[in-house]
């Protein structure tokens, strides 16, 4: 289920209706608000946010985003849950984007700006975040392997939810989704991933 409201509604509206009333419900949601996702549901207390950090085999934190009614019970449950797989959980409260994204997404969106205003290219500001701010990996890059349509759909929420300039989306940022350039999963983003995976096919053939 992608960043859709619509759809996140649909599924916990069938979910409420299937599941008994003290199964926990959890969303992998990264802006979507708890809160409204419950209203949907029968027993909104047990409506609860489970937010993996990308790529999920390697990020040790889970978001845990309690919605408005979501109980103590369910929380302190999910909580042991995520440290039983392994994973370290930080609980928040349910506002748009929570914390992870609130602060992601406007620094990948000022980077985006930034080549937009073609203050730099896409390596040197990639390079520039990674030497200079110690990142694992560039913003610009980041947010291919997240997908642009993602980060257009959490910085869309987060803007409707606190109607701030600061996170309206870039142009550049709307033009690559409408186009179809999505990143890695689409073979193109700000990089060129199709030509990559061409080139390993090349050199397994030789190898």
């Amino acid at each position: 289920a992608t960043e859709n409201l619509t759809l996140k509604l649909n599924i916990f509206k069938q979910l409420s209706e299937v599941c008994d009333h003290n199964t926990i419900l959890a969303t992998n949601t990264s802006s979507i608000s708890i809160t409204q996702i419950a209203a949907s549901v029968v027993h909104p207390e047990r409506v609860i946010g489970m937010h993996f950090m990308n790529p999920v085999p390697i990020m040790k934190l889970v978001e845990i985003i309690r919605g408005y009614n979501t109980t103590n019970e369910v929380t302190k449950t999910i909580m042991d849950l995520s440290v039983k797989l392994g994973k370290i959980p930080t609980e928040v409260n349910d506002y748009p984007g929570f914390v992870a994204n609130r602060i992601l997404m406007p620094m990948i969106n000022e980077a985006i700006e930034t080549l937009y205003n073609k203050v730099a290219g896409v390596q040197e500001i990639d390079t520039v975040m990674k030497l200079g701010m110690g990142h694992p990996m560039g913003p610009l890059q980041l947010a291919d392997f997240i997908g642009l349509d993602v980060c257009l759909a959490i910085l869309n929420v987060m803007y409707d939810g606190f109607k701030n300039p600061k996170y309206a989306p870039c142009p550049l940022l709307v033009n690559m989704v409408m186009a179809g350039k999505l990143g890695a999963k689409s073979g193109e983003g700000f990089y060129d991933y199709a030509e990559s995976k061409k080139a390993e096919k090349v050199s397994k053939q030789f190898s």
